[in-house]
């Protein structure tokens, strides 16, 4: 598996449409007008949206389906029976969270603390699969999955078997920021 740096991935862009209950004639018309030289990839925050039609229009015209892993949301080892999750020649994965509940427990994003270990495992084996059909995989940690998304990156690298360097923790702010020329 591999990670792309940011200026590898600054090429594409994501969008995230919302739409109706009529979806699939809007979403159809949206991604017809779609810039061609760009890779786009949509993210669904609506489970009664993500069905076989929805992943039809999307490979259709070569838009990805975002994987997210979200609280209210199916995971997409949940749902790989359904339809083919993969609809363009990339993915693009979004680990969340659950942002309420992560709060409730800290406002400072300087180490996990939540265990994710579970839930990257599952995601390491279902991108394996993907990346088996030479798919490439663009990944994204927020905070609010574990609480320190540098430190969800390494672990799920640890899980792939990557030679990874451990994330050091945020350094501790000074109690007044230094100015750019002292």
């Amino acid at each position: 598996m591999s990670i792309f740096p940011a200026a590898f991935v600054r090429q594409f862009r994501q969008i995230r449409v919302q739409v109706s209950r009529r979806f699939s004639s809007q979403t159809g018309s949206v991604s017809e007008k779609l810039p061609k030289e760009h890779k786009f990839a949509v993210e669904i925050r609506n489970k009664d949206w993500l069905v076989p039609k929805l992943a039809d229009v999307l490979c259709e015209h070569g838009v990805a389906l975002t994987l997210i892993d979200q609280g209210w949301m199916p995971r997409p080892w949940e749902m790989k029976d359904k339809f083919d999750l993969i609809t363009a020649d990339f993915t693009y994965v979004r680990w969340l969270g659950d942002r309420k509940g992560i709060e409730e427990k800290t406002t400072t994003w300087d180490k996990v603390i939540v265990d994710r270990q579970g839930d990257l495992s599952e995601w390491v084996s279902l991108l394996k699969k993907i990346q088996e059909r030479r798919i490439m995989i663009l990944a994204f940690a927020n905070n609010h999955y574990a609480g320190f998304g540098p430190g969800t990156v390494d672990l799920f690298r640890r899980l792939c078997g990557m030679e990874a360097p451990r994330v050091a923790h945020r350094p501790q702010q000074k109690a007044q920021q230094s100015l750019l020329f002292d």
